[in-house]
């Protein structure tokens, strides 16, 4: 079956990580929403549809990891095609639709079966007439969610845990489990090849499965409570406490108390300091002693500071959205909600405003613009501290955000 996975018109609600990654390719668990898509979906081909600075980034990143044909921004040819929201979370198998159809949600469509040769990416974007013909499809409930925000996808990220390490590691050889360390619920513990768990390390699987993926290491007398995704050559510092639905990606390095957050690949909170219900980018390094506050002394529910609005969430828990390229420095407060833009600079004394723009540098002489080569320089250089090159694509990534940043975030 041909898949199309587009990118509608609410992408910027998922800002400030989808500045400079598609939604689809944003995490939950122990996968991407567009990793949950593929296992699920049965597509036999994909065509992405994305906004066109992403184009160069899906052709970059996504297809060449692909093991079935992909191509992106191209229309619909003469096969039926399964058209599925880039924001659509899936937990189990979905039934191919046997004849033309559309669940609509709010006048949007989240997905649609039908045959409409030269539908394109621009008839999406511009909501044509050929567009707006899906919704007079015939209308079907799916069994299906789709994520409004990012604080959708934390809130789901226990669910989403659970059914990742059901799917993915069924089967799996389980190897052999042995330390100087205490486990609960072992069988629901997995630890993947040259992990390494130090001395007095607690493993609790009373509330979830805890995955440790390959090369990983947790620090002596740290407290893991499941569920929770520890991602490949990830560290958890000793000492640490790491509870309620965590996922630290690829080559992280946490240490302190960590509480229902997503981590992003190569990012770090090292030290001290409390991360609650929070959404954290890649390469964001947060300072000693940085701490988010999650809940709000009147105990109501949480909105985010975007701009002058404040977006509701209709949710009592939420720390902070904050965009690749971050960096805090020690001490710094974060409240409830906040909203801090790609490659902010975070270093005041007192607490931080509850939105910072992308590139911002924020003192206590305030918010000033960021010093773009100043930015770029650092950026190279946390690159080429993990042995990463710095590539044009990521130069004209960073030009392409500071393009489109000032209308998501004004």
């Amino acid at each position: 079956m041909h898949v199309v996975i587009y990118e509608g018109s609410h992408w910027h609600t998922f800002a400030p990580l989808s500045l400079n990654r598609p939604v689809f390719m944003l995490s939950t668990g122990m996968a991407t929403l567009f990793d949950k898509q593929i296992r699920y979906l049965g597509a036999s081909r994909i065509t992405l549809w994305v906004r066109p600075e992403l184009v160069e980034y899906c052709k970059v990143r996504v297809i060449p990891q692909l093991k079935i044909p992909a191509q992106v921004n191209v229309p619909l040819d003469d096969e039926p095609a399964l058209l599925v929201s880039g924001r659509t979370l899936l937990f189990r198998p979905f039934k191919p639709p046997q004849m033309e159809c559309v669940s609509v949600e709010n006048d949007l469509v989240r997905i649609a079966y039908a045959k409409r040769p030269g539908l394109s990416y621009e008839d999406l974007r511009d909501r044509t007439d050929r567009w707006l013909e899906l919704l007079n499809l015939e209308h079907v409930e799916l069994e299906a969610r789709m994520a409004s925000s990012l604080s959708d996808l934390i809130s789901w990220n226990e669910e989403s845990l659970i059914e990742d390490s059901i799917h993915l590691l069924r089967g799996a050889k389980k190897p052999p489990i042995a330390g100087p360390f205490t486990m609960s619920y072992e069988e629901d513990i997995w630890i993947g090849n040259e992990a390494t768990i130090q001395p007095g390390v607690v493993l609790d699987a009373s509330r979830g499965p805890i995955v440790i993926a390959e090369g990983a290491k947790v620090g002596a007398n740290s407290v893991i409570e499941g569920p929770c995704y520890l991602g490949p050559h990830a560290q958890v510092r000793p000492l640490s406490y790491i509870k309620d639905a965590c996922t630290i990606g690829r080559l992280c390095k946490v240490g302190g108390e960590i509480n229902n957050s997503i981590m992003l690949g190569h990012s770090n909170k090292a030290h001290d300091g409390f991360l609650g219900h929070s959404y954290l980018g890649k390469w964001v390094n947060l300072g000693a002693g940085t701490t988010t506050a999650n809940l709000k002394s009147t105990y109501g529910t949480a909105s985010v500071k975007v701009g002058e609005r404040e977006v509701e969430t209709d949710r009592q828990f939420l720390g902070s959205l904050i965009g690749d390229h971050v960096k805090t420095a020690i001490n710094t407060r974060l409240m409830p909600g906040t909203y801090i833009g790609f490659c902010c600079t975070v270093a005041g004394s007192h607490i931080a405003p509850r939105f910072l723009p992308s590139f911002t540098f924020w003192t206590d002489r305030g918010a000033e613009p960021m010093n773009l080569d100043v930015a770029q320089r650092t950026m190279k250089a946390v690159y080429a501290r993990r042995d990463i090159q710095w590539t044009a694509a990521d130069e004209r990534m960073v030009q392409q955000v500071r393009k489109i940043a000032p209308e998501v975030e004004k």
